[in-house]
């Protein structure tokens, strides 16, 4: 993790000298372990705990009756910086995903802090530190609201206006875009001099009055949920997308987001990875639901399971989806909680979920684009790159071996497809086989006919992840199952033979495919013609030779070659 190019061949020598200096620096509490080294903490010694600890307490506290009264603590979080996280090590490793979350963490937390003087009527005061922030990151829209807020509520209206015209010639220049909807509103509300705008002394708490049943709901964080997953460390670096999914879940309009790809992509390990990132800004909770991409799964039993999750008892979930679905909307409304649904098959599982306003955030793992789901952001995970493949396959399996085989891993990385899970399979295989040289292993899975065999390792296989993803598509379209079965027996299949052949219309045939298309089971190029990808391919014709479809020759039209 901590070389930006391929570890030197000393590299394990040089770790143990690192440990020995660090020894030197902290004692002995760091032990030696077997393979490993384990750092000895006392509770509230390390900076990043402590730093997200007050961040989540300062965010609490903002939340309540009394905002102002967060300053000191979010100020006392943003003191534990002393610079740039990871500074002055070098970038482009494995770190910079961790480094670049907790940079953001600092500069929410900023903006927080800003939201809390504003309320305690700083307006003046804080004038300086937000234009030196804004210096630094430009593109910070919830910092220049703070900005014109400040200005406006010091009586310079004009100059709260200029900063408007600022932010959105700099979101322009340097995105193409235009200020988002939340900014634009307090530019308005700014012209129309709308009286909410104004500061106005606290004059003590205020106390809302509950709604009649209020006090028959448990409030979230009665056992706030810490659901997540373990982070995955042995990971191909998908920095962008896990940015656009962090980016998704902290909007200020609807968070929610879709994350899809083909089967054995890293969905799962890439929604997780990002869920940890942004784990504290959503200090009401995190909860997890695997529905195990089984289309039988309703949006009803959804609801029941999250709703368990916020503590409400069992016996006391409503039995009607709509009941369900409306207090869970009261519960998390406002709450900074973070949902995470995976194995999704269908919109209709997860509608109940999307946000209804700001607070809430939900992440939806999907084989399928889930297209129906309206003013989500999708993030779809194309096949692994080869530079990428190649530094999964060294992490596991030794930089040496591969080197001394540049060909062969060439042609490791060619089998699997660009697919994430094979290859973690595959380098765990030569990891645990040292005296298997990969060429050996290349030989072995380039027999199609036994390569879904190999390409599993303990629980992992590439054959289980296609038969979920192909039992799931078969449940929604039968005809779609049995046209990927269909064109793995015979590639370049004529529609109106697979539509007399499957007893459908030519029309039938080509919304199965691109149903299959839409599930990453298939893919289309830029020509209109279809092909299976190889791992894909490989099992289909495994169902195919089971005698599921039938070969027989005919004649009729092309409706595109598709090859697999």
């Amino acid at each position: 993790m901590v070389w930006s190019d391929h570890p030197p061949t000393s590299a394990t020598a040089n770790l143990r000298t690192h440990a020995a200096g660090l020894r030197r620096t902290v004692g002995d509490r760091l032990l030696a372990r077997p393979q490993a080294y384990e750092l000895r903490l006392a509770p509230h010694e390390l900076d990043v705990t402590e730093f997200q600890r007050l961040a989540a307490q300062g965010r609490s506290l903002l939340t309540s009756t009394d905002p102002a009264g967060a300053i000191d603590t979010l100020a006392s979080a943003l003191a534990w910086w002393r610079g740039p996280s990871g500074d002055g090590l070098p970038r482009g490793t494995a770190l910079d995903n961790r480094w670049a979350a907790l940079d953001e963490q600092r500069l929410q937390v900023f903006e927080e802090l800003a939201q809390a003087r504003l309320a305690a009527g700083e307006h003046a005061h804080i004038l300086p530190d937000l234009r030196a922030h804004l210096a630094a990151h430009p593109l910070r829209e919830r910092a220049w609201g703070h900005l014109m807020l400040a200005l406006y509520r010091c009586g310079d209206v004009p100059a709260a206006l200029t900063v408007y015209r600022d932010a959105r010639a700099v979101l322009d220049e340097q995105l193409g875009l235009e200020p988002g909807a939340e900014l634009a509103r307090l530019h308005r509300a700014m012209l129309d001099r709308d009286p909410e705008l104004s500061y106005a002394e606290p004059a003590g708490t205020i106390v809302t009055a509950a709604a009649p049943t209020a006090d028959l709901r448990p409030a979230v964080g009665w056992a706030v949920p810490r659901e997540l997953p373990a982070d995955l460390l042995t990971y191909v670096a998908r920095t962008r997308e896990t940015a656009d999914v962090v980016a998704a879940v902290t909007a200020q309009t609807q968070a929610a987001v879709v994350v899809t790809g083909a089967p054995g992509s890293g969905k799962t390990i890439l929604a997780v990875r990002a869920g940890h990132a942004v784990a504290a800004r959503f200090p009401d909770g995190q909860v997890f639901v695997d529905l195990g991409y089984r289309t039988s799964v309703t949006a009803g039993e959804v609801l029941a399971r999250v709703l368990r999750a916020l503590g409400v008892p069992a016996a006391d979930v409503p039995e009607r989806t709509d009941e369900r679905a409306g207090w869970f909307r009261s519960l998390v409304a406002g709450r900074r909680l973070l949902l995470v649904v995976d194995g999704v098959t269908r919109a209709a599982q997860v509608r109940p979920l999307l946000p209804a306003g700001p607070g809430p955030a939900l992440v939806t793992v999907a084989q399928r684009h889930l297209g129906s789901l309206d003013g989500v952001r999708r993030v779809t995970l194309r096949p692994v790159g080869v530079a990428q493949a190649r530094d999964l396959l060294i992490t596991l399996a030794g930089p040496q071996r591969l080197a001394a085989e540049p060909a062969a891993t060439a042609d490791l990385v060619r089998i699997c497809g660009g697919s994430l899970l094979a290859l973690r399979i595959a380098g765990a295989r030569l990891g645990r086989q040292p005296g298997t040289s990969v060429s050996t292993l290349v030989a072995e899975l380039g027999d199609g006919r036994g390569r879904l065999d190999l390409l599993a390792f303990e629980d992992l296989s590439v054959r289980a992840s296609l038969a979920t993803g192909v039992t799931a598509v078969r449940s929604d379209d039968e005809v779609a199952g049995r046209v990927l079965e269909l064109l793995a027996a015979e590639p370049g299949t004529l529609v109106e033979a697979a539509a007399d052949q499957l007893g459908v219309t030519a029309h039938r045939v080509r919304r199965a495919l691109d149903d299959l298309v839409d599930a990453h089971l298939a893919q289309r190029d830029g020509h209109g013609d279809y092909r299976l990808p190889t791992l894909v391919s490989d099992y289909a014709a495994e169902l195919a030779a089971r005698g599921r479809v039938p070969a027989r020759a005919t004649t009729g039209r092309w409706f595109g070659p598709l090859t697999a």
